[in-house]
């Protein structure tokens, strides 16, 4: 099967490498003049993992979609709107079947990635996510893990669970998209504040993060209209042991770094994630405490330790 990646980064390589990998052709799409595309090019390898001879590269938009039968996309969440519409003008688009392979949420609005792609490539498309735990780091030394497919086309799972199904990757079927997509961009979010906690020296705080964290994003995706207890699944607690506590998670590096008072080079999508729920909480009425001490420290500025102590040890309370 023909396979295109959109998106050269770490997890674009990656996906190319291992699509790839798993029997299929591919192409690994860059924009013109990206460093990452052109350092590929010329090594077939970043600091993640070597690229096979096999792969081919290509800064043609065009090319890409029009070469594969599923094309992925993994680019920064907040930049997925202007991207599709490119994307949608190009021709036989209704053809194609595109996963989404990113994890957040549109800052300005609180949609979820695949509302943003249906109202910029029409309802007739195609499309699914995949989500779910892993580093490129711990696969490119073949330690596997398990991840989800969903959509709401149920032939869109099956088809491209059964292309990219492996040893190294098991694929489970998504059910509730509503769920997935909220609970894989709001680890992230968690991340962050696991990261703060580890900066601040309150790392044993963490297991207080994860059971009141899902608690109140089971909330928020059953006001939203999916399953609350999609937030248990791969999606969101599957992936904390790779988001709260890796060294490899840019989200928990971040909220060490800003404690820290690093800069911080990398993306940290949960950051624009934080704000695209303080919007949620407010259309839907639900209260996020963990959120909120997270968006009155990023976007208000308040300070970092008093927020958390007080987030964590607010006045005695029934635990349910």
């Amino acid at each position: 099967m023909n396979v295109s990646v959109l998106g050269c980064g770490r997890w674009g390589s990656f996906l190319a490498w291992y699509t790839n990998r798993v029997g299929h052709d591919v192409m690994l799409w860059g924009r013109p003049g990206s460093k990452n595309l052109e350092s590929l090019r010329l090594e077939r390898k970043n600091e993640y993992l070597e690229l096979p001879e096999t792969i081919k590269f290509t800064d043609s938009l065009e090319e890409a979609v029009e070469s594969a039968e599923i094309i992925i996309i993994s680019i920064s969440a907040q930049q997925l709107r202007s991207f599709l519409q490119t994307v949608s003008a190009l021709p036989h688009i209704d053809e194609k079947i595109f996963l989404l392979c990113m994890k957040g949420l549109e800052a300005g609005t609180g949609k979820r990635l695949t509302q943003v792609f249906k109202e910029e490539m029409g309802a007739g498309c195609h499309v699914g996510v995949w989500l779910g735990p892993g580093h490129v780091q711990d696969f490119r030394k073949g330690i596997p893990n398990c991840m989800v497919i969903g959509s709401d086309e149920i032939e869109v799972t099956k088809k491209t669970v059964e292309a990219f199904n492996s040893e190294l990757i098991r694929f489970y079927y998504g059910q509730d998209l509503i769920g997935n997509e909220i609970g894989a961009a709001t680890k992230n979010v968690m991340g962050i504040a696991a990261g703060m906690l580890d900066g601040a020296g309150y790392s044993s705080l963490k297991g207080a993060l994860m059971a009141r964290g899902t608690r109140e994003l089971s909330r928020i995706i059953r006001a939203m209209g999916g399953n609350d207890l999609t937030i248990y699944g791969l999606s969101h607690l599957g992936d904390y042991e790779a988001t709260l506590f890796s060294p490899h998670s840019n989200n928990r590096r971040f909220g060490e770094d800003y404690v820290k008072g690093i800069p911080f080079t990398k993306l940290a999508e949960g950051v624009a994630t934080i704000e695209a729920l303080h919007h949620l909480s407010e259309v839907y009425d639900v209260e996020l405490p963990i959120c909120s001490a997270l968006y009155a420290i990023l976007f208000e500025h308040k300070e970092t330790s008093k927020v958390l102590v007080d987030l964590f040890l607010r006045p005695v309370k029934f635990e349910f």
